[in-house]
């Protein structure tokens, strides 16, 4: 039977990307991109696109059975930086859209679930440096308790009704074609737009904030296979720990300079600094190197090469 796609969350910042890759891949008709709403873009322009609210359990039940879809990607979040100003409806979309496809995987409407988790699952009493995969988790973020209670049902799903699903815990993605997404990781992005609109960048963290990143070409190559390895291969039905690159915004800053060396950055924390605090500095993702052998590709100097290169 054909691979048939449904991406839940299309136009967000990770979902723009993985569906470009993905339609490269599986081709244009297999995958079908949707969105809370219908924007002027070439996910909506070079591909099929419907337009779905993530909690309409009907709606995507339709989709799937119109386009006889077999794997969900569920990319529909409410991020760090924008649930902690509406706690309620990041609760509500963050939860309620993951049950909606994981009843859907249940009823065997679908054959395989992507649903993505993240660092902000770990809290200020998780060991920050070389955070292990199975730790202390007390996230004291809505993003965070949304994201740790949906790795839990992920796992509940699977061991109690063999429910395929699949599940990263990614650090902050770092992209050039795609705008933040209100993240807490999103000065990363912002620094090189500034850097070259205005030479200079006020940074929302303080200089010496370490963060575990990626560049989102490896973030969409690690989705991909993740989805495409053998059954048995994934051993872990939580969410996987998956590293890239950790770095301060001193060293991003430092890296720029190399490149643009009238670059100027100053700091000035704001409520951000105290959700970054309570994230991992570095991660160790030793089991998705074993397990499904993942390998990230990008550093900073090389990120930061791309970066600048793409946006000029």
């Amino acid at each position: 039977m054909n691979t048939k796609i449904l991406i839940i969350g299309a136009c967000g910042q990770i979902g723009t990307e993985l569906t470009q890759k993905l339609r490269s891949i599986y081709g244009n008709d297999n995958v079908i991109a949707s969105d809370i709403r219908k924007l002027n873009n070439d996910i909506v322009n070079n591909g099929i696109f419907e337009v779905v609210n993530a909690l309409d359990y009907n709606q995507i039940e339709h989709l799937i059975e119109q386009y006889q879809i077999t794997d969900v990607y569920l990319m529909a979040a409410l991020l760090s930086a924008t649930a902690e100003k509406n706690p309620a409806f990041a609760w509500d979309l963050n939860m309620n859209s993951l049950f909606h496809v994981l009843n859907l995987a249940k009823a065997k409407k679908i054959k395989k679930v992507f649903w993505p988790s993240s660092i902000a699952v770990f809290g200020p009493t998780t060991p920050r440096y070389n955070t292990p995969q199975y730790t202390i988790m007390e996230p004291t973020t809505v993003y965070g308790i949304s994201k740790q209670t949906g790795e839990r049902w992920c796992e509940y799903y699977h061991n109690i009704y063999g429910v395929d699903v699949r599940s990263i815990r990614y650090p902050g993605l770092i992209s050039w074609s795609t705008e933040p997404g209100g993240g807490t990781t999103d000065y990363a992005v912002d620094i090189y737009h500034k850097a070259l609109k205005d030479g200079k960048y006020e940074c929302f963290l303080s200089e010496e904030t370490a963060l575990p990143m990626m560049y989102m070409d490896d973030a969409i190559r690690a989705t991909v296979e993740i989805m495409q390895a053998p059954t048995e291969a994934i051993r872990i039905r939580s969410s996987y720990n998956l590293s890239g690159v950790s770095f301060t915004p001193a060293e991003i800053a430092n890296e720029i300079k190399k490149r643009i060396p009238e670059f100027t950055i100053t700091y000035k924390p704001d409520f951000r600094q105290k959700i970054a605090d309570s994230w991992p500095a570095s991660i160790d993702d030793s089991q998705a190197r074993e397990h499904w052998n993942w390998k990230h590709k990008f550093d900073l100097a090389s990120m930061t090469d791309e970066m600048l290169e793409n946006l000029k």
